[in-house]
């Protein structure tokens, strides 16, 4: 068996129902519909189909309106695919449900009954059915002029002019062909061939029209099938075998008007004229929640573009803020040492060695957030919380003795080693260490920095930073660790929002907790070395 080959959409053409290809789940649904239908034809060949079910004077015109305004709506949606793609298939399919949605007007003007006994328009006993027969032979023509001009070569198939003119040509022309249809239905009817008996029943003529329009519905299905692509074509598939069993239903009941099967037949074509309505309504709204979700993802991406900037300048300004202080401070104490009458070498070398220290520093805090922001740059390694508590400790002492801060900290020998990267790891440590000493300094209390390392669910070792300080306000608890949110003067909100991407990335937690009474704590949890006894 031949396969067909991949139908492509070309890059330049929107992704519409008319070429993205059909879904399995889509293929599915089709199949089961049409089985379905079948089913139906089934259940009415037992004998219900002969059963007559009486005139219901409502149904004609309530059919008639629903079918009318669903191929109306129809029309105008593919016409609104053929403005966007140019595809003269389309104009030719848009046509056919213009075409449907106009000729059920004068079908339901000439039906006996409706609105007069003989109905309107000067139609005779003939002209309801003809126009029926009209109907349904004029869409299935228009699907075949759709197969074979949907593969046809690009540069012919599609429009080269206004898609207004082609779109208002294509009504006027589908117009001009339902009048002549309905004028020579009505005034000629006396020359029509008797398809009907007398108003419910049908000749046995009807029996080689059914047969006829039957056989031309099947041969657009079958050209439907060959160069079927498109979710469009799939559809389109269904409702022409639905018109086809549509019209083979009134042959099972003795062709007789208002019996199940003629009831049945309505139905059907009531749900055909639905079909490709409830794909094209589905696609728009698809289309738009993707639009939608497209609006969205760019406007995120723009604004994570100018946070990613920001972020950047300002970490890079707060980190390197500390080290930078740290030289200052040893510079000027250096200076001073060398400004007295009798010099202290010794003192001023110490000075200078603390400036080479946070030169380095600064250096490695720079190359850290250039690693922070370039993902696999990192290297981690076995550390002892502990030490880098004590190093963090070290590199604050000044700023804790200027601000008279007591520090609380017992190392605990007993904690298992933990992996990670340690400049920021001290990173991490020396801005919780900084903000609380912040907090305290606007009190004049008792100023107690308390740090503690335990195990915390024996994969973690958890380290606490708790102050004496303001503590937050309720409302700054869940923003304090967002881009740009601080609660200092001159602060840039950043070191949180940094710190707690570090931690993160260590595979770890960072939260806070309002200390009772007074003050804050931070606590953050850093991985075990993988097979370390805890």
């Amino acid at each position: 068996m031949m396969k067909k080959p991949p139908f492509i959409v070309p890059e330049d053409q929107p992704f519409t129902l008319a070429n993205l290809p059909p879904s399995r789940p889509q293929k599915r649904l089709a199949l089961a519909i049409v089985l379905s239908f079948f089913g139906a034809v089934l259940i009415l060949a037992g004998g219900l189909s002969n059963i007559q079910l009486g005139r219901i004077d409502a149904f004609v015109p309530a059919y008639g309106t629903a079918v009318f305004v669903n191929d109306l709506i129809t029309a105008v949606l593919l016409f609104n695919q053929f403005a966007i793609m140019r595809s003269r298939a389309l104009l030719a399919i848009a046509s056919g449900y213009l075409f449907m949605a106009l000729i059920v007007i004068p079908w339901m003007l000439t039906f006996p009954g409706v609105f007069t006994p003989g109905g309107l328009l000067g139609a005779g006993l003939q002209s309801t059915t003809w126009l029926y027969n009209l109907w349904h032979a004029g869409f299935p023509t228009f699907v075949i002029a759709y197969a074979l001009l949907k593969d046809a070569d690009p540069a012919k198939g599609l429009w080269r002019g206004s898609a207004g003119a082609a779109i208002l040509s294509s009504v006027a022309v589908t117009a001009a062909v339902v009048i002549v249809a309905t004028f020579l239905v009505t005034a000629g009817q006396a020359h029509l061939p008797r398809t009907m008996l007398d108003l419910v029943h049908f000749s046995t003529l009807s029996y080689y029209t059914v047969g006829c329009l039957i056989l031309w519905n099947a041969l657009a299905l079958t050209l439907l099938w060959m160069r079927q692509h498109s979710v469009l074509d799939l559809w389109l598939m269904v409702v022409v075998c639905a018109y086809a069993i549509e019209i083979y239903m009134p042959s099972l009941s003795d062709l007789a008007r208002f019996s199940a099967g003629w009831y049945a037949g309505r139905v059907l074509g009531f749900v055909s004229s639905i079909l490709v309505l409830c794909v094209l309504l589905y696609e728009i709204t698809t289309l738009y929640a993707q639009l939608h979700r497209a609006l969205l993802a760019q406007r995120r991406e723009r604004e994570a573009r100018l946070m990613t900037g920001d972020a950047v300048s300002a970490s890079i300004a707060h980190e390197v803020k500390q080290p930078l202080g740290a030289i200052i401070t040893s510079a000027s104490a250096g200076l001073n040492w060398l400004d007295r009458v009798d010099p202290n070498l010794d003192e001023a070398r110490d000075a200078l060695r603390l400036v080479v220290t946070a030169g380095h520093r600064a250096d490695a805090v720079i190359e850290n957030i250039r690693a922070h922001f370039k993902m696999g740059a990192r290297t981690r390694t076995s550390l002892d919380i502990d030490d880098l508590i004590q190093e963090a400790l070290a590199v604050v002492r000044d700023k804790l003795q200027t601000h008279r801060v007591a520090v609380q900290f017992d190392p605990n020998e007993r904690l298992p080693r933990i992996t990670g990267e340690q400049i920021q790891l001290q990173q991490v440590l020396m801005n919780l260490i900084t903000n609380a000493i912040d907090s305290m300094v606007t009190k004049n209390e008792e100023r107690v920095l308390s740090i503690k390392s335990e195990v915390h669910h024996s994969r973690y070792v958890m380290v606490s930073v708790e102050d004496t300080g303001k503590g937050l306000e309720p409302g700054a608890v869940d923003r304090i660790f967002n881009p740009m949110f601080t609660t200092k003067t001159h602060g840039m909100g950043m070191g949180l929002s940094i710190c707690r991407s570090i931690i993160e990335a260590h595979e770890g937690q960072l939260w806070v907790t309002a200390n009772e009474g007074r003050g804050a704590i931070f606590h953050f949890t850093v991985p075990v070395v993988p097979g370390t006894p805890s």
